[in-house]
């Protein structure tokens, strides 16, 4: 499964502060990238995966070894939910296809609330902190920004582009497209934000992780 804290090599962490560092240098909205593993555990996945494959082999191993015997099958089936249950967050393909979409965008869309303000983003000056939210389980990503940015730019314009930053990371270029996309909503930041004389950089250019 991939790691946020290894997911950029540290020369494409340092390509995308430069990046953030370009674009602020150009308007008043602050700008911050954070990646998390995953939004939520989803134990949801783990039990229906678990239960699912460890009701079949335990009554596969029941059939072909104990004559079909209920007191083997039940402590079997105990044991082989357990097993598949915990396999299932070693294999991210299994437990995505086991949590509903609904819940996935959801999940990434609270965790990224949080972030906002665990890391201190919505204290900036003029309240134009903009952050790019990754979500390297659910291959998902939300753009959430203040709300001095929100009275000129709505969040489905934002999601556009966090659209094709997701869509980057599942074909391998996410780095370089997540800096286009930086630049590009930068460039609209700018139309609405324009940088002060007397602008400070507010939040960290480098990439966070948690």
């Amino acid at each position: 499964m991939m790691k946020a804290n290894t997911f950029f090599t540290p020369e494409e962490n340092d390509t995308i502060a430069k990046t953030i560092g370009e674009v602020e240098k150009k308007t008043a909205g602050e700008v911050a990238v954070m990646i998390v593993d995953e939004s939520d555990s989803y134990p949801e996945s783990q039990v229906v995966f678990g239960v699912l494959m460890g009701g079949f082999s335990a009554l596969l191993v029941a059939d072909l070894f104990f004559n079909d015997s209920l007191w083997i099958f039940l402590p079997l089936a105990a044991f082989f939910a357990f097993f598949f249950g915990w396999l299932t967050n070693k294999l991210p393909l299994v437990k995505r296809y086991f949590i509903p979409k609904a819940r996935i965008e959801g999940e990434v869309e609270q965790r990224a609330i949080q972030a906002f303000f665990e890391k201190g983003l919505y204290k900036t000056r003029d309240n134009t902190g903009v952050l790019f939210f990754i979500s390297l389980l659910e291959h998902k990503v939300w753009i959430l920004a203040d709300k001095g940015i929100y009275h000129k730019i709505p969040q489905e314009i934002l999601q556009e582009y966090a659209g094709g930053i997701a869509t980057g990371i599942k074909e391998g270029r996410a780095a370089q497209t997540l800096c286009q996309q930086i630049s590009k909503v930068g460039e609209i930041l700018a139309e609405h934000f324009p940088v002060k004389e007397d602008d400070i950089n507010e939040l960290p250019d480098q990439v966070m992780t948690s």
